[in-house]
C-alpha cells in the first residue's frame, strides 16, 4: 500500500507540473496572433455515426465529454480503493479528511454566493471554487521534497479524493438538464448488467468496457453530464478477484499515464486559454472572477481549517500523528488550487446565456490557485523546517 501511494504521489507531482506547461502554453495561444487557429481547432467538428445514433460535436466538447470520462474513471477507482482497502477505510483514518473536505466546499460556494447573490446567471456558478485539484496541489507540495510528512501527503491525498467525490455529487445533481427518459433507461439497463458482472465475479475488462460505452453513449444522450459513466464503471469493475489479482487496480495503473500526461494537459489546454483582449478594469473585478477567486483563496482554507478543528474539540477526529494545525494551515491553502475541476464545473455552469462568464470564471480559477499555490509553497516551506527543528529538541 505504501509503494502504491508513493507510486501514485510521484506520477501526480509529475503531472503538476505538465498542466503548468499546457496553461501557459493556451494562455499565449488565446491572448496572440494564434488566437483565430487556437479557437478554429477547438471549434472543430467530429462526427461518429453508426445508422441512427449520431453524436456530432466539436472537439473540445469530444475532449470534456469524452477524455474526461476516463479520468472521472480513474477518479471512481481511486474513491472505491480508498474507501475499501487505503486511507478512508476506516472511521478513524477517513473522519479528518472527511470533515475537511466537507468544509473545504461549503464555505468557497458560501463567498462566491456573497459576491453574486440575487443575480440567476451567475449564482449557478457556485460550485466552481468548492473543488480541488489533486494533481496541481501534489504537484506543489512535492516540489518541498522529502522534508513534507508522509501523513500530511497522505490526509491532502483522502482531502482531494473526497472532494472529488462530493464533486461529481453535484455534477449529477446540480448540472444535469433536459433529461430523456429513453436514454435514461438504457443507461439503467447498462448498469444493471455492469453489476450482473460485478456480482458473478466477473474480473476480464473486456465486457465492463462493452457495456460501459453503452453507458457512456446512453448517459450522453440522457441529459446528465457524460463523465459521471465514467464513475459509475468505475465503482462496478471488482477490487479483488479469487486469486488475490486486483482488476480495478490493473486499469487504475494502466489509466494513470495517461490521465496524468495526457487527458488533463490536453484538457487544459482546451480549457484555460483566456482571451484578455477587451477586458475590461471593471470586468476583472466583476463578481464572477472575484467570487470564484476569493471563494479559492479564502473560503477553502477557511472551511478546511474550522471544520477540521471542530471536529477534532468535539472529538469526532483526531489528528494523525506528527501532524499539527501548523502542518494543516498551508496544506489547507494549497487545497484553494482548485483548476481542472473548477474549470470543468465552469463549462457546466456558463452555458447559453450565461457563457459570456465563461472567461470571467477562468479568470478568476486561475487567478485563485496561482495565489493559493504561492502562497500554500511558501508557508509550507516555512513551516515544515521550524517543525523538524522542534521535533529533534
Amino acid at each position: 500500500m505504501e509503494r502504491a501511494i508513493k507510486n501514485f504521489l510521484s506520477q501526480e507531482s509529475a503531472g503538476g507540473i505538465l498542466l503548468m506547461v499546457a496553461v501557459v502554453l493556451a494562455m499565449i495561444m488565446a491572448n496572440s496572433p494564434l488566437a483565430g487557429m487556437y479557437q478554429g481547432f477547438l471549434d472543430t467538428e467530429m462526427q461518429v455515426r453508426v445508422g441512427s445514433l449520431d453524436i456530432d460535436k466539436t472537439l473540445i466538447h469530444w475532449i470534456n465529454d469524452g477524455l474526461m470520462a476516463l479520468f472521472f474513471m480513474l477518479i471512481g477507482l481511486e474513491v472505491k480503493r480508498e474507501l475499501l482497502e487505503g486511507a478512508l477505510s476506516s472511521a478513524a483514518q477517513a473522519s479528518l479528511p472527511t470533515f475537511a473536505a466537507i468544509g473545504g466546499m461549503v464555505f468557497p460556494a458560501a463567498v462566491y454566493l456573497m459576491f453574486n447573490y440575487g443575480d440567476p446567471i451567475t449564482q449557478v456558478g457556485w460550485a466552481i471554487p468548492a473543488a480541488t485539484d489533486i494533481a496541481f496541489a501534489l504537484g506543489i507540495m512535492a516540489l518541498l521534497g522529502s522534508r513534507v510528512p508522509v501523513a500530511l501527503k497522505v490526509f491532502l491525498l483522502a482531502l482531494a479524493i473526497i472532494d472529488d467525490l462530493g464533486v461529481v455529487v453535484i455534477i449529477a445533481l446540480f448540472y444535469s438538464t433536459d433529461l430523456s427518459t429513453i436514454s435514461l433507461i438504457v443507461a439503467a439497463v447498462a448498469i444493471a448488467g455492469l453489476i450482473g458482472l460485478n456480482r458473478k465475479g466477473v474480473t476480464a475488462l473486456g465486457p465492463y468496457g462493452v457495456l460501459g460505452i453503452i453507458l457512456w453513449i446512453a448517459v450522453l444522450k440522457s441529459g446528465v453530464h457524460a463523465t459521471l459513466a465514467g464513475v459509475i464503471i468505475a465503482f462496478c469493475i471488482p477490487l479483488r478477484a479469487k486469486d488475490g489479482s486486483s482488476p480495478s487496480e490493473s486499469l487504475e495503473h494502466s489509466l494513470h499515464p495517461w490521465s496524468t500526461f495526457i487527458i488533463l494537459p490536453i484538457f487544459a489546454f482546451a480549457n484555460a486559454g483566456v482571451s484578455l483582449s477587451g477586458m475590461s478594469l471593471d470586468a476583472l473585478v466583476s463578481p464572477v472572477p472575484v467570487g470564484i477567486a476569493l471563494g479559492l483563496l479564502l473560503g477553502k482554507p477557511v472551511g478546511v481549517m474550522l471544520c477540521s478543528y471542530i471536529a477534532v474539540k468535539l472529538k469526532l477526529a483526531v489528528l494523525p500523528e506528527g501532524m499539527g494545525w501548523r502542518h494543516i494551515a498551508p496544506v489547507s491553502v494549497l487545497c484553494g488550487i482548485g483548476f481542472t475541476m473548477s474549470m470543468f464545473i465552469s463549462s457546466l455552469a456558463f452555458v447559453g446565456e450565461g457563457a459570456v462568464n465563461g472567461d470571467f470564471a477562468r479568470l478568476g480559477i486561475l487567478v485563485g490557485s496561482l495565489l493559493s499555490a504561492l502562497i500554500g509553497y511558501f508557508w509550507l516551506d516555512k513551516v515544515l523546517p521550524a517543525a523538524k527543528a522542534q521535533e529533534s529538541k
